[in-house]
């Protein structure tokens, strides 16, 4: 007896555990790109799975109360680097608010890639990948290559003693080694903001 496609696929998203996030060439090795396209469509009328954007699924996690919990914009955006095993990395205002310089929510979430530019429609909010130098995405960490981002989005001059004092602090909790390697590939005015 053969196994339909759907039937295969399905099997697949049930050994993962609820809010992960699949791409259609997971399941190439079942078959066509057409034929993977309209079992994932099938399984997301039977509510198996459901798409975040074009492309894109997640076995959703359900909540008694809140109902079907959807993987938020740093997992889908950490799903692509994944797959495309590429370097990201969060700039602009949403650089900003994951510092807690914002309390704004972007509406569009950009972030720095060595992959492929392109647009993704989630809900209401879009994430952008721009492409960028390797130097831009070279800062190895976490925190310091948010800081440089949302300095460089603040401006030059612009920057109040404030939040100087907010960054210093959140630089604290920085790798020394990660911080001192960041420092040197960051434009030189943020290298003298930044000197301790």
């Amino acid at each position: 007896m053969t196994i339909s496609i759907e039937e295969l696929i399905l099997r697949k998203i049930r050994k993962a555990k609820r809010g992960s996030l699949f791409f259609p060439e997971y399941f190439s090795a079942f078959g066509s790109a057409g034929t993977v396209g309209k079992s994932l469509f099938r399984l997301v009328q039977m509510g198996e799975l459901y798409r975040v954007a074009t492309g894109i699924y997640v076995r959703p996690e359900k909540d008694e109360v809140l109902g079907t919990v959807l993987p938020g914009i740093e997992e889908i955006a950490e799903a692509i680097r994944k797959r495309d095993k590429a370097r990201i990395v969060p700039t602009g205002s949403y650089a900003l608010y994951k510092l807690g310089l914002t309390t704004q929510v972007p509406m569009n979430v950009v972030y720095y890639t060595d992959s492929t530019a392109r647009k993704i429609k989630v809900g209401k909010q879009t994430i952008t990948f721009k492409r960028a130098s390797a130097r831009n995405l070279s800062a190895i960490g976490d925190t310091s290559k948010l800081v440089i981002q949302a300095l460089k989005t603040i401006g030059k001059d612009k920057v109040t003693e404030e939040e100087l004092r907010r960054i210093r602090e959140l630089l604290k909790q920085e790798k020394p080694f990660h911080l001192q390697h960041d420092l040197k590939i960051a434009p030189d005015w943020i290298r003298k903001l930044l000197k301790p």
